[in-house]
């Protein structure tokens, strides 16, 4: 039987995604597994979380990719770190990136600058979308600027947004599922258990975040039976 599973930030915790897929979910090439973004930074291995997922394409698992901020400031900080490789300092954009996590990634790849990234891996990072329309739910990292004439084209509002109000006249009467911001275990389950009183669902448990109570775990949530499996960190 066909399942579908979506998976919100990975943040650089290869092993603990290795083991909900694996052990828990046990993904098959007949499911679906659609991931939300934030695969990269604060955890320790960014450059193992897309060797993984790019495994699962090449060997043709039925898997998408939405970007997050956090692959979108990787890949801007690429771009303009290889416009000024003749310049000497850091670049307004590689500043931005390390602020919110990138000197992990870096070490992960083993490299100093953000254009001494090998190119394939900022290709499949800019090669993921902005969003994914299923027949009853909207996926995005972060969100939708509803506020917008037409939501679907504010790409950055779905990496960055935290604030958001479903117009369900927009969202052809979908409910959104995002990521992007961290909330605790009994929240998370509240949005799920009681989602006839909310037009989201947030699946983010702060995986890299092992240092409050209710936070640290990487989520999987199946949009058709409401089940959500639950893995602790095994990276941090």
């Amino acid at each position: 039987m066909t399942q579908r599973w979506i998976i919100p930030d990975i943040h650089g915790c290869p092993r603990t995604l290795k083991a909900l897929m694996e052990s828990q979910l046990k993904v098959t090439k007949h499911d679906k597994v659609y991931f939300l973004g934030d695969y990269i930074d604060r955890g320790p291995d960014g450059k193992g979380v897309v060797d993984y997922l790019m495994r699962l394409q090449n060997e043709e698992y039925e898997v998408q990719f939405i970007k997050g901020n956090h692959e979108d400031m990787c890949v801007k900080a690429y771009q303009a770190d290889q416009k000024k490789k003749f310049l000497g300092g850091k670049h307004q954009e590689q500043k931005d990136w390390e602020a919110v996590g990138a000197e992990t990634t870096l070490k992960s790849f083993g490299v100093k600058r953000p254009r001494e990234i090998p190119k394939p891996y900022i290709d499949w990072m800019n090669a993921c979308v902005p969003y994914i329309e299923l027949e009853e739910y909207i996926l995005v990292h972060a969100g939708m600027n509803f506020k917008a004439d037409k939501p679907f084209d504010d790409t950055r509002s779905m990496m960055w947004t935290r604030n958001f109000k479903v117009d369900y006249r927009k969202s052809g009467g979908r409910k959104i599922i995002h990521g992007h911001i961290p909330v605790d275990f009994s929240f998370l389950n509240l949005v799920i258990e009681k989602n006839e009183d909310y037009d989201f669902i947030v699946l983010d448990n702060g995986v890299y975040v092992t240092d409050k109570p209710g936070l640290g775990n990487l989520t999987a949530f199946n949009p058709d039976t409401k089940r959500l499996v639950v893995q602790s960190n095994l990276d941090m």
